[in-house]
């Protein structure tokens, strides 16, 4: 059974989960603006200094996989909301490749182009992600453990970083952040330190 977290909530993953699947979900409220919502899920993986140690430590959909393997997109979805109710975009993680040197793996969601078309995350409802503990490699799901349901208004914001994946004592940890930015997927590339 899974478990519901608030923002700022922090839950270990347990020791035994070595692959998981991370799904992020949405609708896009109906708008005028006659532009389809792109919304990009992307991972940035995270040295001691909360800062990405290499460029390709990046995963977004023109990366869609970190060096060694050890994260991966698992494909773009541009329609802006899956009508099924399943996962709009999924991230895999694998901690067995992980480079020791990865503290911290931050979960981010942005709307590709988002001031042209004039859309923000106030036209976002439903948004969510979750975590499912695969038990093997490149399984296609699993069982879901934890869930974060997005329930703040963003009125202004066109990125936001939705949770962290991050190891403390040797343990790897889920924190529920879903805090918002102005500037998109270019922003979260400056504060993470990817070359923009």
């Amino acid at each position: 059974m899974a478990v519901n977290l608030q923002k700022g909530q922090r839950v270990g993953l347990g020791n035994s989960m070595q692959y998981a699947l991370v799904g992020l979900g949405w609708d896009s409220n109906k708008y005028d603006g006659g532009f389809d919502f792109d919304l990009d899920a992307s991972a940035f993986l995270l040295g001691s200094n909360g800062k990405v140690i290499r460029d390709e430590d990046f995963v977004f959909y023109n990366n869609q996989e970190a060096r060694d393997g050890a994260v991966r997109s698992m494909g773009d979805d541009t329609t802006g909301g899956n009508s099924d109710g399943g996962d709009d975009e999924q991230i895999y993680i694998d901690f067995t490749r992980l480079p020791a040197e990865i503290e911290k793996i931050a979960i981010t969601v942005t709307i590709h182009e988002a001031e042209q078309r004039h859309q923000n995350f106030g036209q976002v409802s439903n948004a969510y992600v979750r975590v499912a503990k695969l038990d093997y490699p490149d399984a296609s799901d699993g069982e879901t453990v934890l869930q974060f349901d997005l329930e703040e208004e963003f009125s202004i914001e066109t990125a936001l970083v939705v949770c962290e994946i991050y190891k403390k004592n040797g343990e790897w940890k889920f924190n529920a952040v879903a805090a918002g930015y102005r500037g998109g997927l270019e922003a979260l590339c400056r504060a993470y330190g990817v070359d923009v």
